[in-house]
């Protein structure tokens, strides 16, 4: 009999702690409203990182056509300089040089830009993945919530 009341004590106990956590954890309107604002401001930070990647790629493809266009120039500036060198004039060697010079000078630059643009856009990738896994928390957390509150 003595075994048997510690037995039941016990499981009141735990029975009591359980109770006590269970109702514990009930969310109240408060909560519910919180919830409902970070959903909002999770929705937008992700319609603002949709836009920045969208923008990131539109200048990754303006990037890449000047890398193309500083390209085409290099060639034609190579030809000059050739003909540059056949005709013997030494100031058109010069100028031929200078300018071969100058567009090396914004390929790399234009190749940089490019870079960069790839690293943002990346990082914005990873902004936008970040956001909709908090989203999705959120919208969970909401979920339990609303049930929670409901089946009090």
């Amino acid at each position: 009999m003595i075994r048997h009341s510690r037995w039941m004590g016990r499981i009141l106990a735990v029975t009591a702690a359980g109770l006590t956590i269970g109702l514990g954890t009930v969310a109240s309107a408060q909560e519910i409203r919180n919830d409902v604002q970070e959903l909002r401001r999770d929705r937008r930070e992700v319609r603002q990182d949709s836009r920045e990647i969208r923008g990131d790629r539109r200048e990754l493809r303006g990037d890449t056509r000047e890398i193309h266009r500083d390209r085409r120039e290099l060639r034609g500036d190579r030809r000059e300089l050739r003909e540059a060198y056949r005709s013997g004039d030494p100031q058109a060697v010069r100028q031929a040089r200078q300018e071969l010079r100058g567009d090396r000078r914004e390929l790399r630059d234009d190749v940089q830009d490019r870079r960069q643009d790839r690293r943002e856009l990346r990082e914005d990738r990873q902004d936008r993945r970040h956001d909709v896994r908090d989203l999705r928390q959120d919208r969970r957390e909401l979920r339990r919530d609303v049930a929670d509150r409901r089946g009090r």
